[in-house]
């Protein structure tokens, strides 16, 4: 049987740091990559201490690395930056990389690069983000929406646009339409006339759109609507999970979310599936309290729930119409924290859904910052 477009072309994610504030000996502190294999890139998202590290173990090819999406500037999102900056630059096949984090972010890698005397064969350009679009091509827009942490902190949503579906070549020619630059006008779904009087409509010749994947991260926040506006029917929501429902004291105190806080997210904003990810070391096997009850505790308001591990790899590929959330398809589980996670890569394969980009957050990307910004001289 011949594979679909479907398989061919994952958006997969892969975790690389799923620990809060301090790393553990199956868990790294937070990064996850955004692998785009049909356009050979790697995009990452925060930067703790020890990615490259991580990176290393896994499949993925730092010298794809083309954009870093930071959520905030805490030490255990932003202590890997450098390192792995420095180390693509000596390994010499380096291309350009985007950054993209809160005011503060430039300065930051500029006092480390020169307290450190790094000097960097390639170009580094750090963009300030603000609520909105903060970058797009002819593939994705990604938008930003602000979060509500002890420190400025933004959550990220990648949009892969809809394209056409596959257009019916045998049918066209069964039809008697010559090929030529007819076919794309077909292809794009508009209607034409041909020299003998026929009206065709395009979109009888073409298989249904092939809809956009949209992927949700939001870390570091306590419960807010901003997350859940910016997550809205997204195909997959990341989404961290500091503490527990009992320690819910603690997550106001500190501004970060519970398991059930994730999950109210996930439900409000209805996406199709929740990736918790973040965790407190406190809740390491052996405690009272384990990551298996924080998992049973987001299930029991959104069932369609996971909890990440280091080197999950979590592919979502396209769809050609929409598809419901169905919370009684519940995809198996991954090893969770009954026993420790294996930090040996793997990989599962997940679905998708259908979204909306939210109106809120269609301000662009504060053009004033982006113009004073300047590429790292390093």
């Amino acid at each position: 049987m011949e594979k679909s477009r479907l398989e061919i072309n994952p958006v997969e994610i892969t975790f690389l740091g799923t620990s809060s504030g301090v790393p553990t000996r199956s868990r790294n502190v937070s990064s996850i990559a955004l692998r785009l294999p049909q356009r050979a890139e790697v995009w990452l998202l925060d930067c703790g201490e020890g990615t490259q590290h991580q990176l290393l173990r896994s499949d993925l090819k730092i010298s794809q690395l083309r954009r870093i999406f930071v959520t905030h500037l805490h030490g255990d999102h932003i202590f890997g930056l450098l390192g792995l900056l420095a180390s693509c630059g000596m390994a010499g096949n380096a291309e350009a990389i985007d950054i993209y984090g809160p005011e503060g972010l430039a300065p930051y890698l500029q006092a480390c690069t020169k307290y450190s005397y790094t000097r960097l064969n390639y170009p580094i350009k750090v963009h300030t983000v603000q609520p909105g679009i903060v970058y797009e091509d002819a593939e994705f827009i990604v938008t930003c929406g602000s979060l509500k942490h002890r420190v400025p902190a933004y959550g990220y949503r990648f949009t892969e646009k809809d394209r056409p579906g596959k257009f019916d070549i045998a049918q066209a020619q069964a039809l008697g339409i010559p090929s030529g630059p007819i076919y794309g006008k077909l292809k794009r779904g508009e209607t034409i006339t041909l020299e003998d009087g026929r009206v065709i409509n395009g979109t009888e010749l073409c298989a249904p759109p092939e809809l956009g994947r949209k992927v949700v991260y939001c870390t570091d926040t306590v419960y807010c609507d901003g997350a859940v506006e910016l997550a809205q029917e997204a195909d997959l929501l990341i989404h961290e999970a500091t503490f527990a429902h009992a320690d819910a004291q603690m997550a106001f105190d500190r501004l970060h979310s519970t398991s059930t806080m994730a999950a109210q997210v996930a439900l409000g904003a209805g996406v199709k599936e929740l990736i918790m990810t973040h965790f407190s070391p406190r809740y390491a096997p052996g405690n009272p309290i384990i990551l298996d009850d924080l998992l049973q505790e987001a299930r029991a308001i959104f069932p369609n729930t996971r909890l990440a591990y280091d080197f999950y790899t979590h592919a979502v590929p396209r769809r050609r119409e929409p598809v419901g959330n169905n919370p009684e398809s519940i995809p198996e589980s991954i090893p969770e924290s009954s026993s420790e996670p294996s930090p040996a890569p793997s990989k599962k394969i997940i679905r998708k859904r259908k979204p909306k980009l939210d109106s809120k957050l269609d301000s662009k990307l504060d053009e004033e910052e982006l113009n004073v910004t300047q590429p790292l001289q390093l």
